[in-house]
């Protein structure tokens, strides 16, 4: 070599140094240029010993060369344009349907496609892992959202229609979340249909006992009618493998349970039960401020002014805040219906925290026994929900503490996916892309 500083002066008419950084195997650079629009990498093959005709098999012959321009991935933080100088052949046999034809390449790109196929790669997996936009991958690639859009909705819908991914679901979580705030007319009349989706998680334990939650599935509107269909959809399979199945209390998603998974625990969800609890002290706290004194809590109040404290676990208050809470107790005889509501919920609350679910069955079955007799109606009431839902309450503690955790975290992921591509118009573009945040693909 003449110029050591020089990489591209080889004598074979090919860059090795050149085509290491390009990355793609059988294609060598033969120009680059860069101008305000990104990289322009001209790139081309050698050529092939002999070319069959993939039609008739007979030995073709070569017919020039045509420019083909695809998107690739960004580079050197500049959009890049991968110049493709593809062969053309002919095919000699008159009776051969196919007169020409072009290389092909299924490691750079599907045939005319626009994006290379490590472009399309990229952007799914900036989507996946670091809830990008799609607009704004766009950008970075230099072409327009319809277009990137395009090269990946077809991958994501032949990765949801893969059945196998529901195999080995042994623990199902159900929950619902709201996706648009706008129109619920159907999409074929102008709107976006319902406002919520319903959402099913694989809670399963892996080997070490850790739940790594992913979305199985996203179905319109929040229904029994809605969860019956997906799971009757999954076959028989699918419905005797699952053991354990976790919801919030709503009974609709129960009746789908009981009427499909015939072998499965149905388990309330920890969050749910604790929050039934401290809205009960809530509105006992509401009632009798209106009954002392005829009007909303205001800020000198002393029930108005521990509000959030009420809220807080019994083990989390500092000395200082049980302080105020006992000042707040004693301030007024009448306010005793508050702290026998809030001790209510604090013992329902305790259930979780026991150092076994053994002691923490001992305290939900004394609950389900005390509290419809309570003479506060909230907390009575509480007593008769947790009754109706006795079997489901407890099977926390028969199934070593199954929650609907993993469903409220896929909740997050959807709801930070959301916000970033600042709402969806289509349910089907939607479903794709949580069923990609959510791990719910295997790509």
């Amino acid at each position: 070599m003449t110029d050591s500083t020089s990489c591209c002066r080889a004598s074979s008419g090919y860059c090795e140094r050149c085509d290491l950084l390009l990355g793609l195997p059988g294609l060598h650079v033969v120009g680059v240029q860069r101008d305000d629009a990104g990289l322009r990498v001209e790139v081309e093959s050698r050529p092939p010993a002999v070319m069959g005709c993939p039609a008739c098999g007979v030995i073709a012959h070569a017919h020039g060369r045509q420019r083909v321009e695809l998107i690739d991935a960004p580079c050197f933080t500049a959009p890049v344009k991968l110049r493709w100088r593809k062969r053309r052949w002919l095919c000699p046999e008159p009776m051969c349907p196919v007169t020409s034809f072009m290389e092909q390449d299924p490691y750079v790109a599907r045939p005319r496609a626009l994006l290379t196929a490590r472009a399309t790669s990229w952007a799914i997996g900036q989507m996946r892992r670091e809830n990008a936009s799609v607009q704004g991958m766009a950008r970075q690639l230099g072409c327009t959202w319809r277009t990137l859009w395009r090269a990946v909705k077809p991958i994501l819908e032949t990765a949801a229609a893969d059945e196998t991914r529901f195999v080995g679901v042994t623990s199902l979580g159900v929950d619902e979340h709201i996706w648009h705030h706008v129109s619920t007319k159907p999409v074929d009349q102008g709107g976006r249909g319902p406002k919520e989706f319903t959402g099913m998680v694989d809670l399963t334990r892996d080997k070490d006992g850790r739940v790594r939650a992913r979305l199985l599935d996203l179905v319109p509107g929040r229904s029994g009618e809605a969860y019956t269909s997906w799971l009757r959809d999954r076959g028989d399979t699918f419905r005797k493998g699952v053991e354990i199945a976790t919801l919030d209390p709503f009974h609709g998603y129960k009746n789908a349970i009981d009427d499909q998974l015939d072998d499965a625990i149905a388990v309330l969800d920890a969050f749910h039960v604790v929050k039934l609890g401290t809205a009960a002290v809530d509105e006992v706290r509401r009632r009798v401020q209106q009954d002392i004194h005829g009007h909303r809590g205001r800020r000198d109040d002393p029930l108005y002014r521990i509000r959030n404290l009420l809220r807080a676990g019994k083990e989390h208050l500092t000395d200082r805040q049980k302080t105020r809470l006992e000042t707040a107790f004693t301030a007024d005889d009448r306010h005793v219906e508050v702290e026998v509501a809030w001790r209510c919920a604090q013992q329902l609350r305790s259930v979780y925290h026991q150092s076994c679910h053994a002691d923490g069955r001992r305290v939900a079955e004394k609950i389900l026994a005390t509290f419809p007799s309570c003479p506060i109606p909230e907390i009575a009431r509480l007593g008769r929900t947790l009754n109706q839902w006795r079997d489901a309450f407890l099977g926390y503690f028969t199934t070593g503490g199954a929650n609907n955790g993993g469903t409220e975290s896929i909740n997050g992921l959807i709801e930070l996916a959301r916000r970033v591509a600042r709402g969806f118009r289509d349910p089907d573009n939607y479903r794709l892309r949580m069923l990609l945040i959510g791990g719910g693909l295997r790509l």
